[in-house]
Parts: C-alpha cells; structure tokens; sequence
C-alpha cells in the first residue's frame, strides 16, 4: 500500500509544503546565479523516469555555457562557478525538482534519472531502477552518490527497488541531510563532475 498509493500522497504533500516554506530561498538563487552565471539560472534535460517514461528535469544551473575557439563546450572543472560550486555542495541545485514531484515525474527518494543515452548500456538486472519512479535522493545517494563505482551505484538503486517501505525512506531521508551538511560524495575523487558511464560487463 505504501509503495503504490501512500508514497505518491507523501511526495505531493511534502513538496508542495516545502515550496511554499522555501520560496525566499528560490528567489534569493535566482537573483544570484543570475549574476554569477551570465545570466543561467536554470538547467532543463530530458530524463527517464519510471518505466522509462521520459520527463524533463530542472535543476539550478552551476555551470556556465562558455566554448572554445571551435564551439565546444569547456571542460566541466572550467565552466562551475564560484557560486555554482556552493550550490552544488550544498546540493541546494536539486530544489527546482520538487516542481518535478509536483507534477508527479519523481519521487523524494528513488534512484537518480539518468541520462537517455544511458537507458542501452543498462543490462538486465540495472534496467529494473526503472520500475519506481527516480528520486532527489535515493539509497545510493547515502552510500557514497559520485564517490562509487557505476555498478555499485546500480546494485543499490535495484536493491532499494526490492525493499521499498515507509522505514527505509525515512532513513534515507535522515541520511541524506547528514550527508549534505558533511558535503559527502559530491564529486568523483579528482574531477568536477562524476564520470559519464559507458556500460557493464555482463
């Protein structure tokens, strides 16, 4: 009953409260990543979602669009802000997505949507994140989010699948303020940005 009516009434209560509570601080990340970010607030990507339903997720943008001599975009570690990296430790980039468990795209906890190109290099077993919907946070989240391996981030996504009850998520969801006041696992150890996923072995 939780995991197929309950959690859907929880996510909706909750984040229409918390966009009512938090809307100063809404306004306040606009006005200043508007100045910091030439002007890029916001950041919109197609996502899947359940079933692989793709949806559109937004997010506060921490980067900038800044190219090279020949159009490309500059690596990732060059373009993050001075404020898009406090936004980003202070994971406060994912607030926008609440509108996204409005309209019912995602879930507070769940496995994070990836991206498209991803949904082929997926094998069986990790394709099967896809049967709830993704999540602001999730089990591998508060397992070390960017500092682990792919796979283990998908063993846990699946794992979380299979035992989803009203317990574990409010476990996850202690977890996950611990982890961003300690601003843990943000980053893959020496990059800006986690690495972009290029399949399994089996």
């Amino acid at each position: 009953m939780y995991r197929d009516i309950l959690k859907s009434i929880f996510d909706f209560s909750l984040a229409l409260v918390m966009v009512i509570l938090l809307s100063p601080v809404f306004i306040l990340l606009i006005v200043f990543l508007y100045l910091f970010n030439q002007k890029n607030v916001f950041f919109f990507q197609q996502r899947p979602g359940k079933n692989e339903r793709v949806f559109k997720i937004i997010k506060f943008k921490t980067m900038t669009d800044e190219r090279d001599a020949n159009g490309d975009l500059l690596p990732d570690e060059f373009r993050l802000t001075r404020m898009g990296k406090f936004v980003r430790k202070t994971s406060l980039d994912e607030l926008p997505q609440l509108i996204n468990v409005l309209k019912g795209d995602m879930s507070f906890i769940g496995p994070r949507p990836l991206l498209v190109s991803y949904l082929s290099l997926y094998n069986d077993a990790q394709k099967r994140r896809h049967l709830v919907k993704p999540g602001i946070t999730g089990w591998a989240q508060v397992n070390g989010r960017n500092a682990i391996s792919w796979e283990k981030k998908f063993e846990l996504d699946v794992w979380y699948v299979d035992h989803i009850s009203l317990a574990l998520d409010f476990k996850i969801f202690l977890l996950t303020i611990k982890k961003v006041i300690k601003s843990e696992g943000i980053n893959t150890v020496g990059q800006a940005t986690t690495k972009n996923f290029e399949g399994s072995n089996g």
